[in-house]
């Protein structure tokens, strides 16, 4: 279950949620909560995310300078890259995170394929790697291909997920 809080100017969205899921064959237990903000154009300024499993808790922080640099911080890791020029963060087992750049692009709006690098996050492991995600919208929707998956989402007027097949549902 994902509940998220949104703050929409414009382009800008301001955002603050929380993703809690139940042990799975695929992953434990936990809750996480995140903080986001995009910039004027929608682009990703900064993501704090924090992660509570049976384990205990951790934290990372993401951010993106002037220049197109993102900082990742969490615990003893510090890195920096541009990810290949990505301009957003999409974290795994969220759906709320496809709405950035569904909105960018306005796919909601019209029929057109991009590819979007991204700073992918894997919630549960608190880790991030360079990636690639693919939209296609049409007719029926806007199908995504992500590294581990692959969809067809349903959007409302504003581009914000109302359907993710076999992960989420807007209540």
């Amino acid at each position: 279950m994902e509940s998220v809080r949104v703050q929409v100017s414009g382009k800008r969205v301001k955002a603050a949620g929380r993703i809690i899921g139940a042990s799975a064959p695929e992953h434990p237990a936990f809750s996480a909560s995140y903080d986001m903000v995009t910039d004027e154009n929608g682009v990703t300024r900064r993501l704090s995310l924090r992660l509570a499993v049976a384990s205990g808790e951790r934290q990372m922080s993401i951010s993106r300078d002037e220049e197109g640099t993102w900082m990742i911080e969490s615990g003893s890791l510090h890195q920096r890259s541009t990810f290949d020029g990505a301009l957003d963060v999409d974290v795994v087992l969220s759906p709320f995170f496809n709405s950035l750049p569904i909105r960018r692009f306005e796919l909601q709006e019209r029929s057109e394929d991009v590819e979007v690098p991204v700073v992918y996050v894997n919630l549960l492991e608190l880790s991030v790697e360079g990636a690639s995600i693919t939209y296609s919208s049409g007719p029926d929707g806007i199908h995504v291909l992500s590294p581990l998956s692959s969809s067809t989402l349903k959007v409302d007027a504003d581009g914000f997920v109302v359907d993710y097949p076999s992960l989420a549902q807007r209540i």
